[in-house]
């Protein structure tokens, strides 16, 4: 599943695994399951084939409310309390941009044809959480993704109460703009600048989780097995470095990224002592 890992270290032992079951022709689906969504597919390969002309900018949004949270209860060991909340713990959950808006930042790079970025800008911070369940993750981030033609693409997420949600990913081209939010399959169009509908979604989508694995299925079955991670992998790392520059404030290239020994792990792990919980700073957290 989706995000696979939550820090490079980890991520990197997860692509040494994909290059296994590569060599050993065995199937491995990541959960991207939009990638799998039949309208996405069919407004994505629109896009990628220039229905809209050449990109220019993409924006992608991931805003939501804030998750559930479990107070302690006095049974409870640090670590139990910390994985009852787990979504809410960088070291379990990559924080919230790797966790959940990784969705977005795919079909980022899928609008993107796929190409991996130059290097990356990101804001973020912790404005509204509180409490011990809240851990340390963030509760906002913005993004910047630039890439070597020197186009930049954008991604904005938010777990805020009672502020607006909205899951849409906005598109820019030379001749046109997309407009994609799967959740709302007859929203998934293509406009012109005049503001005319040059194209729009009109089957009924099958559900993407079963089509994900009716396709993991069959190509076993075909004895062409499905290896996702390569691009996954590609997704993840650019959600990761979107937390790594919000949090210590810096850019980070894609180079830095990749060589980056950064492992959120704990030496060891029983149900007692928990890792330490600290809130990063931009300017004083560290890149490693």
């Amino acid at each position: 599943e989706k995000p696979v890992a939550v820090d490079m270290v980890g991520l990197k032992s997860v692509m040494e695994s994909g290059e296994e079951a590569r060599k050993r022709n065995l199937a491995l689906c990541v959960g991207f399951c939009w990638r799998y969504h039949p309208a996405m597919r069919e407004v994505f390969e629109q896009i990628n084939g220039g229905a809209i002309g050449e990109i220019t900018s993409v924006y992608t949004d991931y805003l939501t409310g804030v998750l559930g949270r479990n107070p302690r209860k006095p049974e409870w060991s640090d670590l139990e309390f910390q994985m009852r909340n787990w979504w809410h713990f960088t070291w379990i959950s990559g924080d919230h941009i790797v966790e959940q808006a990784v969705h977005s930042i795919d079909r980022l790079s899928w609008a993107m044809g796929d190409k991996l970025p130059k290097q990356i800008v990101c804001l973020g911070g912790r404005q509204a959480r509180t409490g011990p369940e809240s851990g340390n993750s963030y509760d906002h981030f913005a993004a910047v993704y630039e890439y070597e033609s020197g186009l930049r693409a954008h991604h904005g997420c938010r777990q805020i109460a009672d502020c607006p949600s909205d899951n849409t990913d906005y598109i820019y081209g030379t001749k046109g703009r997309a407009v994609v939010n799967g959740w709302a399959p007859k929203t998934i169009k293509l406009y012109d600048y005049a503001g005319k509908e040059i194209w729009g979604y009109k089957g009924e989508p099958e559900d993407m989780y079963q089509v994900e694995h009716n396709e993991l299925f069959k190509s076993i079955r075909a004895g062409k097995p499905i290896n996702d991670l390569p691009r996954a992998a590609n997704s993840v790392a650019m959600a990761i470095g979107g937390r790594m520059a919000a949090y210590t404030g810096q850019t980070v290239t894609w180079q830095k990224l990749m060589e980056s020994k950064e492992n959120l792990q704990p030496d060891t792990l029983a149900w007692g002592p928990a890792p330490s919980v600290e809130v990063a700073i931009p300017g004083k957290t560290k890149f490693i």
